[in-house]
């Protein structure tokens, strides 16, 4: 199994989005020696906003773009590979003004392409991206999976029907909520988070043992 792991958090060895993402990867790939992992940090090594060259350069033939459409577009077709080759794809991101981090958009702007990872067809458009499993790691300072804020989430909505639509509809949520509520809420925080990681390594095993 290739396991993708996308992080984007600018808050570098203090992200809680990163590190149980990072610590969900490492398990995956110990409990299966033939797993391997890709990891993107969107953080060391941004990906360009689209741009006039990229929005031109993704409808213009190989051998006829210009030197700086073909190497945006060569971003994109790198990020694409490695989306393309992954079984396991985890997310990782902080809650930003309600949403996900602008690097992590960044990500989705160059993966979601039209002839590539999704088409246009009779029945109106298609998914190509398939048979893939999403592990979404979500770190937020207040409560938005449930009560009065549930209505402020625009992160998990957005990145569920974006990703949908390229055809990745398998998708689980890790919370690591209300961070911003003291020690103490950091800890149980990211010990639920733990718990659920610990989950889904377990039934990756018996998914495994019954193959």
């Amino acid at each position: 199994m290739s396991i993708l792991l996308v992080t984007s958090s600018p808050r570098g060895a203090a992200s809680h989005s990163t590190r149980i993402a990072t610590e969900l990867a490492q398990k995956l790939l110990a409990a299966d020696p033939t797993n391997t992992l890709v990891v993107r940090d969107l953080v060391a090594n941004p990906l360009p906003h689209i741009d006039n060259d990229y929005a031109t350069g993704i409808y213009t033939p190989a051998e006829s773009r210009t030197p700086r459409q073909a190497e945006v577009v060569g971003v994109s077709d790198a990020v694409l590979d490695e989306l393309f080759a992954a079984d396991t794809v985890i997310l990782a991101t902080g809650f930003i003004n309600f949403n996900i981090s602008s690097t992590l958009k960044s990500w989705v702007d160059h993966v979601a392409r039209s002839g590539k990872t999704f088409a246009y067809g009779e029945s109106g458009p298609k998914g190509l991206v398939t048979g893939k499993k999403v592990y979404i790691v979500l770190a937020s300072g207040g409560i938005y999976s449930e009560g009065a804020a549930v209505q402020f989430d625009h992160a998990i909505p957005y990145l569920r029907s974006v990703l949908g639509f390229i055809g990745m509809t398998d998708i689980d949520v890790i919370r690591i909520e209300g961070v911003a509520k003291g020690p103490e809420a950091v800890t149980e925080a990211l010990a639920k988070a733990t718990a659920k990681v610990d989950a889904v390594v377990a039934a990756s095993r018996d998914v495994a043992a019954a193959a």
